[in-house]
């Protein structure tokens, strides 16, 4: 009999960049060729980087609201932090390299994060998690690829039925989820997980909760892989691990 199981769980919002690049470190995405990055030319390829296989882990996607755990700790996004924001800009143009994700700033990234926000999005994913939860990573992604990607709008139904039809719903399945975001049972689900990120102690997102023996260790941010690896007594081989790369 092999090693149990630990549950890891992925608190995030699509709203955050950070959030998708912790995300794709954890699951494997399909490969999509011939992504091309906006003025550069270069065909890059997605992160393939399974480690929910490679680890023994039960990994658990928690979609959450990034504004209330920011209003709940007192946290500022980068937007109203001018120093900040221009690091991200910054930091997003490496990882990009880094990470192999197609992930760039929007041109508009104040409207993006402060006037847009991402309550409509994460109510459909939530209510995706309830009702077709084996469609929530796929959803989840091409949320993420139309606002860090093609700076494509995630707000208005029209673009999260899109990009719910894009990652294999059928029309009539995205319809029906989006009819039911504003339904008490969809709404008081985000909240409760938002409100468990908070009690876990998160200021933004994503964190990652790894629950090892008998232990709960929260990790904030997307760059702390190798911590969680130690925490799990697993190897860590960077964000595309020998193997995935082989295969890229």
């Amino acid at each position: 009999m092999g090693p149990l199981l630990r549950t890891v769980e992925l608190f995030y919002d699509v709203l955050s960049p950070y959030s998708w690049l912790g995300f794709e470190v954890t699951l494997e995405g399909p490969p999509r060729r011939g992504l091309e990055h906006e003025g550069g030319g270069k065909s890059e390829r997605r992160v393939l980087c399974r480690y929910q296989n490679i680890w023994n882990i039960n990994l658990q996607l928690r979609p959450s609201l990034i504004g209330g755990i920011m209003k709940d700790s007192g946290n500022k996004p980068p937007a109203l932090l001018p120093r900040k924001g221009q690091y991200m800009a910054n930091d997003i143009k490496l990882l990009r390299h880094h990470f192999q994700i197609p992930i760039q700033f929007p041109k508009d990234f104040f409207s993006v994060i402060i006037e847009k926000g991402s309550l409509s999005a994460m109510r459909f994913l939530t209510a995706v998690s309830l009702e077709h939860p084996d469609m929530l990573e796929k959803v989840s992604r091409e949320l993420w690829m139309r606002i860090w990607s093609k700076d494509e709008d995630i707000t208005e139904p029209q673009s999260i039925l899109a990009a719910a039809e894009k990652a294999g719903m059928s029309a009539e399945q995205a319809q029906g989820l989006l009819e039911k975001i504003s339904t008490p049972k969809v709404k008081n689900q985000l909240k409760e997980t938002t409100e468990a990120a908070c009690r876990y102690g998160a200021f933004g997102l994503p964190i990652t909760v790894a629950h090892v023996d008998g232990q709960t260790h929260m990790i904030f941010g997307s760059d702390r892989m190798e911590l969680l690896a130690y925490l799990l007594g697993e190897k860590w081989m960077g964000p595309v691990p020998p193997a995935v790369n082989a295969r890229l």
